[in-house]
């Protein structure tokens, strides 16, 4: 594997940006919808958008360090942004394990880039995670980001087991129902041999 270059860095925060919005779009949409679960969601809705972010990632910058970049990225924001603070480490450690499978395995092409966008977007389940696991250490940290205890009830209204298996669901369906749109997107669009599963830029898909 080749080591990351210049152009590779300004490809990554591009890609990584466009990540970003997408969080943002799913954020509101769900916000919208269905408030109260909105958080749980966040992951699998993303899932179900982001599929062409990642395989213009996987395709355009085929080397391991690009998908560890971007999800280390979206951890540092959670990091930084006021989330409970091991909120930041299942980005990291997805995307590691992500940017691993997909540049260091010798599996078909088609399904290691499906895996390992499934594991990618697990990473996003970070801020939601300890609502389950730590719960008192994460109403700690609330109240001492002064949040009432109105505020602290909301936050846990919809924090049950049958939610969790939701949500690792969700994300694994919406991760694969994802991945394929993006594949016929990436053809369509993005492809040197447009319609064809040939070529540099296209055996990834």
């Amino acid at each position: 594997m080749k080591k990351l270059k210049i152009q590779d860095y300004i490809l990554i925060g591009i890609y990584t940006a466009i990540y970003f919005l997408v969080v943002c779009i799913a954020m509101i949409l769900l916000q919208f919808t269905i408030p109260g679960y909105s958080s749980i969601f966040i992951p699998a809705l993303t899932a179900l958008f982001a599929g062409i972010v990642y395989l213009l990632v996987v395709n355009r910058i085929p080397r391991f360090g690009a998908i560890t970049i971007m999800g280390s990225v979206m951890g540092i924001f959670f990091l930084i942004s006021g989330h409970f603070p091991l909120s930041f480490l299942p980005n990291i450690i997805c995307a590691v394990l992500a940017d691993l499978l997909q540049n260091k395995t010798a599996i078909s092409m088609k399904l290691r880039t499906s895996v390992s966008y499934i594991i990618f977007s697990f990473g996003l389940i970070g801020p939601v995670l300890p609502l389950w696991f730590m719960k008192n250490a994460y109403i700690d940290s609330l109240v001492a980001r002064g949040k009432d205890t109105a505020y602290i009830d909301g936050v846990f209204a919809h924090i049950t087991t049958g939610s969790f298996i939701a949500s690792f669901l969700a994300i694994i369906m919406f991760s694969m129902v994802g991945i394929m749109i993006g594949q016929k997107l990436y053809l369509k669009h993005f492809s040197k041999v447009k319609g064809k599963g040939h070529g540099k830029n296209a055996h990834q898909v």
